[in-house]
C-alpha cells in the first residue's frame, strides 16, 4: 500500500512529471510519429509543451484551487448563530479515463495528472494504436512515484473500458467523438456515475467586414493542416457575408494553393469521404480542384479541401470531421452568422476575426465553450483555461482550475458552537409571528413591507406562550 501524500505532495508530484516528459520526449516524439503526424515539430508544439505547461500549472496553482474553503461569521444568516462551515474538495475514488488517438499525450495527460492531484485513484484506458504512447506517458508518472494503486494502465479494446465502467468507476471522462460520447453514457446510466464528456466540433471561423484577410488565411491553413487536420476545434466552416466573399475566398485560396497532402486518419476517412461527396453532389464547389475521393478512401491521401457554395444546414456542415476541410457559408450579416453558430449540434468552440470591440460583442452572443478573437486553436493551449463544449461537443470541462475542480466532489462540515439552537425548541403560538416578521423585516421588498414585520415581531415577542 502505497503512503498517503498530502494535497501539495500530489500537486508538486504531478508538476514533477513534467521533467519526466522532457527527460523521454525523443521517445515520446519517435512514438507519436504516424502518416497523419511526420512532423516532430508538432508533437512538441501541440502535445508536449501544453502538457508541461499544465503539469507545472498543478504544482504551482493546485494547491490554492483545492484546498478548504472556510465559511465563518460574515454573511451568515442570523439564524445560524455558532456555526461554522467548511467547504472541501473531496475526490470521487475512482476515475476512468478514456483516451483519444488525435492527441494522445497532452488530452489524457492533463486529465491524469488533474484526477490524482485531486486525490482520485485513475483507471487509463488509451485509444487503439496509441498502446505504446500510452506506456510511455504511464512511465513518466511511474518515475516520480506513481504507483499502479493510483494508476492503471488498462488494455485498448472496447472491453477494458466496458469492464471497467461495470465495476463501478465514479467518474468517467472521455475524449471522443459524438457517437462514442452516446455509448458511454448509455453504458454508465446504470450506475449513474458522473461523466465528463470532451466530444467532436464542427467550429466556425467568422470573417466580419473588414478583417485582416490575410490574417484569416493564414490561420485558415495552419488550422486546417496542423496535425492532419485532425484536431476537435479544427476550422470546419467559414462564415463570410456575401460582400466580402470574393476577396477572402480569394485570399485563403493563394494561401492553400502550395499546400501539400495531409494523411487522414484510418478511423475518420469514411465520414470525410461520405460527406464530402455527398456535398459535392448537392452543389458545393472544390475550389481547389483537388478532391479525389478514390485517393482519401483507398490511401486516406487528401489535399486541403475548400468547399463553396454550402448551406449551413447541409449535412456538412454539422459533421464532425477530422480532415483538412472547410466549407465556406454566405451570411448576409453578423446576427446571421451567430444563429449559424448557434444552431449547429456541434458547438465546441469559434474564431472571430475582425474589429476587436465588434468581435467581443459577437462573442458574448456565441453559445460555444470557447470563443477565440483573430486567432484559434493556439489559445487553448493556455494551461490556466477550461475546455468543454456544448450540444453534441459534450458538457463538463477538462484542464484549467475549473477543470481541476471537476475531478473532485463538494463535501460541506458543519459545527454549531454554543447552546443557542432554537430549532430543537418546542413550537410555540408564537413562533409563526417571530419568525414571519422576522422574515419581513430582514427581506421586504418596501418600507411599508418592513414596518409591517417588525409590528408582527414584536406581537410575537408580546404572545404568552403558556
Amino acid at each position: 500500500m502505497s503512503q498517503k501524500l498530502s494535497l501539495q505532495q500530489r500537486c508538486q508530484q504531478m508538476a514533477s512529471v513534467a521533467s519526466q516528459v522532457v527527460l523521454r520526449g525523443d521517445a515520446l516524439i519517435a512514438a507519436c510519429e504516424s502518416d497523419w503526424r511526420p512532423d516532430p515539430v508538432e508533437t512538441i508544439t501541440g502535445e508536449l509543451l501544453p502538457l508541461c505547461a499544465g503539469l507545472r500549472w498543478i504544482g504551482k496553482r493546485g494547491v490554492k484551487v483545492l484546498r478548504d474553503r472556510h465559511v465563518g461569521v460574515f454573511g451568515r444568516p442570523l439564524w445560524m448563530t455558532g456555526v461554522r462551515s467548511t467547504v472541501q474538495r473531496v475526490p470521487f475514488g475512482e476515475v476512468l479515463i478514456l483516451g483519444t488517438w488525435n492527441y494522445p499525450l497532452l488530452l489524457p495527460g492533463i486529465q491524469i495528472a488533474q484526477a490524482l492531484a485531486a486525490g482520485n485513484q485513475v483507471c487509463f484506458k488509451p485509444a487503439v494504436g496509441t498502446e505504446a504512447i500510452s506506456k510511455l506517458l504511464v512511465d513518466c508518472f511511474r518515475d516520480v512515484g506513481v504507483d499502479e494503486s493510483r494508476l492503471r494502465l488498462l488494455g485498448s479494446d472496447v472491453e477494458s473500458a466496458t469492464a471497467a465502467i461495470d465495476s463501478g468507476v465514479d467518474l468517467v471522462v472521455l475524449t471522443g467523438s459524438a457517437a462514442t460520447g452516446q455509448k458511454v453514457l448509455a453504458s454508465v446510466a446504470p450506475t449513474l456515475s458522473a461523466s465528463i464528456m470532451e466530444l467532436s466540433g464542427c467550429d466556425a471561423v467568422l470573417a466580419l467586414p473588414g478583417c485582416d484577410t490575410q490574417l484569416v488565411a493564414r490561420s485558415l491553413r495552419f488550422g486546417l493542416t496542423f496535425n492532419g487536420g485532425a484536431t476537435c476545434i479544427g476550422p470546419r466552416r467559414l462564415l463570410v457575408q456575401p460582400d466580402d466573399h470574393r476577396e477572402l475566398l480569394d485570399a485563403v485560396t493563394q494561401e492553400l494553393s502550395d499546400t501539400g497532402e495531409v494523411t487522414v486518419h484510418p478511423v475518420a476517412r469514411k465520414n470525410v469521404a461520405d460527406q464530402v461527396v455527398a456535398a459535392l453532389a448537392a452543389g458545393a464547389v472544390d475550389v481547389l480542384g483537388s478532391f479525389d475521393e478514390d485517393k482519401l478512401r483507398n490511401h486516406g491521401q487528401m489535399s486541403p479541401l475548400i468547399l463553396d457554395g454550402v448551406n449551413a444546414d447541409a449535412p456538412i456542415a454539422q459533421a464532425d470531421l477530422f480532415a483538412p476541410v472547410l466549407s465556406v457559408i454566405r451570411a448576409d450579416n453578423a446576427d446571421c452568422m451567430i444563429r449559424i453558430v448557434n444552431d449547429c449540434p456541434y458547438r465546441l468552440a469559434a474564431s472571430v476575426f475582425g474589429d476587436r470591440s465588434t468581435a467581443q460583442k459577437i462573442a458574448a452572443d456565441l453559445n460555444v465553450g470557447t470563443v477565440t478573437i483573430n486567432d484559434l486553436i493556439a489559445p487553448t493551449a493556455d494551461p490556466r483555461l477550461p475546455f468543454g463544449g456544448r450540444g453534441k461537443s459534450g458538457f463538463g470541462v477538462t484542464r484549467g482550475r475549473e477543470g481541476l475542480l471537476a475531478m473532485t466532489t463538494a463535501r460541506v462540515v458543519s459545527t454549531r458552537r454554543g447552546r443557542l439552537m432554537p430549532h430543537l425548541d418546542r413550537r410555540t403560538p408564537r413562533d409563526r409571528d417571530l419568525l414571519q416578521g422576522a422574515m419581513a423585516v430582514l427581506h421586504g421588498g418596501s418600507l411599508r413591507t418592513r414596518l409591517s414585520g417588525l409590528n408582527q415581531l414584536v406581537r410575537g415577542v408580546k404572545t404568552k406562550t403558556d
